[in-house]
């Protein structure tokens, strides 16, 4: 028994040999996760200079990222300038208009060109040979319009000709002008005030903003950028599992003493930056991309700006890694590149079909939108075009689904990649 003022010895500064061996234990553990990091970095490395020096990869990257946005829109304007060109041409052209002198004074008065239709129209209708309509007006015209009848004319056009199908609406639209006019005078002789034929007045009233009608000309944005961040990704993932089984570089790289963890992440982590990088390419295309619009009525109504292409690269940055990923665990089982590249197939479809959904769709947006991949992110791509709010929520469940993916894809390259060297 010791005194009762008697100090009882200190204890080990340590705690004990447990609490020793627990501390060396982290640091070991620490160490172990240090070393997987620095070889994961080393393989990722190695892995994005591999991919810049493909060619192919660069020229996916030029092609389907810088080009891509010029491209689209250089297209898109020509087609909407080709139109406004044949709107403010205001021609006609009319087969038999020597037989209607008063229809032909109200298309000079109407301020419209009108030329005579070639003797084989509907031939060059068939054929796209001849890009406007046809107004067919009767030898008795004249004749059944003075006796108060009314005359037929045909409005010809063909519906595998697009320019002469959207000239149609314009000129049914003229006609009725005519009629309409010719109603009023008839009334009028009369005694009639033409007034009491309206029963109602009816106005249109469009709900749409301005940023809403816009995102319907910047549709196609979404959908290419999905395109190019997913065809950037295919052959960096296809190389770096299936290419390096068929040059034979994979093997070797299993024997070297490297965690599987370190090796897939430092992998994927290439793969992903490429797809990446063509994401932040594509979108960016599209500011410049807007100084070649010829159309005036697009360039005004197009609004893709600063504020739009960083969402966009927020919204592809989770997909590209999840895309990167998946592709990664399709390829590792292949022993080529070309049965890796029908083996993705499905994927490229998929993903290309599913942001179509947002435009056959005629029910609007539904829930489920949001757990598809690619789906999701052309939902809400739509909505930044929209100038709409993005909840947090509808934000959290694309990221959510994304990370899963990515998540389940690399646990499957690891195991695979175990495998093989255990083989």
């Amino acid at each position: 028994m010791r005194a009762a003022g008697e100090r009882q010895p200190a204890a080990p500064a340590g705690g004990g040999p447990g609490a020793v061996a627990a501390r060396a234990g982290r640091a070991a553990r620490a160490r172990e996760v240090a070393g997987a990091l620095a070889a994961a970095w080393i393989v990722y490395a190695k892995e994005l200079v591999d991919a810049l020096r493909d060619r192919r990869t660069l020229l996916t990257v030029l092609l389907s990222s810088v080009a891509v946005g010029p491209l689209v829109l250089v297209l898109v304007s020509t087609l909407v300038g080709g139109i406004e060109r044949r709107a403010e041409a205001r021609s006609v052209v009319v087969h038999g208009l020597a037989h209607a002198p008063t229809l032909a004074n109200y298309l000079a008065r109407q301020t419209y060109t009108v030329r005579e239709a070639p003797p084989d129209y509907e031939e060059q209708l068939r054929k796209s040979r001849l890009g406007e309509p046809v107004l067919v007006v009767p030898q008795d015209f004249e004749a059944a319009l003075r006796a108060g009848e009314a005359p037929l004319l045909e409005v010809v056009s063909a519906a595998s000709n697009q320019r002469a199908s959207s000239g149609a609406g314009t000129l049914v639209r003229l006609l009725r002008g005519f009629n309409q006019e010719q109603a009023t005078l008839r009334l009028a002789v009369r005694g009639v005030a033409p007034a009491l034929l309206e029963a109602v007045r009816v106005e249109e009233r469009d709900l749409s903003t301005a940023a809403t009608r816009a995102a319907q000309l910047a549709t196609m944005v979404p959908f290419f950028v999905l395109m190019a961040v997913l065809y950037g990704a295919l052959n960096a993932a296809l190389d770096t599992t299936a290419g390096e089984r068929e040059r034979g570089s994979l093997e070797p790289l299993l024997m070297a003493p490297v965690p599987r963890v370190a090796l897939v992440l430092g992998k994927w982590g290439a793969v992903a930056s490429v797809a990446m990088l063509i994401a932040v390419l594509s979108c960016a295309s599209f500011l410049p991309g807007q100084w070649l619009l010829r159309s005036e009525v697009l360039a005004a109504m197009f609004r893709f700006g600063v504020r739009e292409a960083a969402w966009f690269v927020a919204l592809l940055l989770p997909l590209a890694g999840a895309l990167s990923a998946l592709l990664m665990a399709l390829a590792i089982r292949c022993k080529s590149f070309k049965e890796a590249q029908a083996n993705t197939t499905v994927v490229l479809l998929v993903v290309s079909l599913l942001p179509l959904v947002t435009v056959f769709n005629q029910e609007g947006e539904q829930p489920w939108h949001l757990w598809l991949p690619a789906l999701a992110q052309a939902t809400l791509m739509g909505r930044v075009l929209k100038g709409e709010a993005l909840p947090w929520m509808d934000l959290a469940v694309p990221v959510f689904v994304a990370l899963g993916v990515t998540v389940l894809s690399l646990f499957y390259v690891a195991r695979l990649l175990r495998r093989a060297a255990l083989k």
